[in-house]
């Protein structure tokens, strides 16, 4: 870390730095990152020797305040040294970035609107716990209940790096209240992220290549979204992404909003593309589709979220519904060190 420091903080120094301003503000990006990394394995390493002595008085003495001082900041010491660590496993180039995230209800009518409803309301939760902005882009709300589809703009640091681990089928299993019968019922819905593509990156979008339609925003739209008959979607003709938004009042941001959505999505084809190339994408891409969910949710006969990758499970179905997914999370970002 520090040598990268080192020959970082030489590549700044050098007198034709500027001369490729797109990749000296790169440099300097990495520079700020690999720094502030330093910085905390520094506190890190200064908290473990104040801990050491901690450790010596407390079993010279049996102070039971001492005691219960040093549980405390071993405990902190810990979640400290779990988050540095995953830190430092988020190293991809696309991993500090901020993140698109996109939620699709699967085939089955209300029962898979209620559950991507209730996935993006998890992940609300998720994000709100961890201090990271969001603004929903757009929503397409259901018949009847729940939505069909949702886009999230994600704003923090390592916001993709985290939710990358989120990609995929979801599958849950209940009782389904929208059953008079009160069967049980199986529902999917896919998250898709995408690492938001910055201006610096050279994706070119041709005027001349886009479809632009207006519409009148569909639904009651509720707490979601602004009422607004200023909606917009985007088709990039040469690859036939389609985008929308629908969350401003203003014809004008909603434009905007879905050209960042199909910037990162781009960006996301052309990272694919290159991986494509390396024979690297086979070894790292799970397929998106029905039958290979990512995690289960189970309601129903017995309660339990169980992630299908790392194995990780837990019985507490509300907590993970209300935003505890760190365990999940780590859990495949650490199964994935190295990789």
């Amino acid at each position: 870390m520090r040598e990268e420091l080192s020959k970082l903080e030489e590549e700044t120094g050098r007198p034709d730095f500027w001369e490729n301003s797109q990749k000296a503000q790169q440099t300097l990006q990495k520079l700020s990152e690999v720094k502030e990394k330093v910085e905390k394995f520094d506190q890190l390493q200064s908290k473990k020797e104040d801990l050491e002595v901690l450790i010596e008085l407390a079993q010279e003495g049996e102070d039971g305040e001492l005691t219960e001082e040093l549980r405390s900041n071993l405990k902190q010491f810990r979640k400290q040294l779990e988050s540095f660590e995953l830190e430092s496993i988020l190293n991809g180039e696309d991993d500090p970035k901020d993140a698109i995230l996109t939620i699709h209800a699967g085939a089955g009518g209300t029962e898979a609107q209620d559950w991507a409803e209730m996935l993006l309301r998890m992940y609300m939760r998720w994000l709100e716990k961890k201090g990271f902005e969001y603004q929903v882009m757009d929503i397409q709300e259901g018949e009847g209940a729940g939505i069909k589809s949702a886009t999230l703009e994600v704003k923090g640091k390592y916001a993709y790096g985290y939710l990358k681990a989120e990609a995929g089928v979801h599958r849950l299993v209940r009782i389904s209240p929208f059953d008079a019968n009160h069967r049980r019922h199986t529902s999917f819905a896919s998250v898709f992220v995408y690492p938001q593509a910055q201006e610096n990156i050279d994706i070119e979008i041709n005027p001349k290549d886009l479809r632009i339609d207006t519409y009148r925003a569909s639904g009651a739209g509720g707490q979601h979204v602004n009422k607004t008959s200023s909606a917009v979607r985007i088709t990039h003709i040469p690859t036939g992404i389609v985008v929308q938004c629908q969350s401003e009042r203003s014809q004008h941001m909603n434009r905007e909003n879905a050209l960042k959505i199909l910037r990162a999505r781009l960006y996301q084809k052309k990272l694919e593309e290159e991986r494509e190339k390396r024979s690297e994408i086979e070894k790292s891409k799970k397929k998106i589709e029905w039958g290979s969910q990512i995690r289960s949710y189970v309601f129903h006969p017995y309660n339990m979220v169980k992630d299908h990758r790392t194995g990780v499970e837990t019985g507490n179905v509300q907590a993970v519904m209300d935003g505890e997914l760190d365990e999940f999370i780590n859990a495949y970002l650490m199964s994935h060190k190295g990789k």
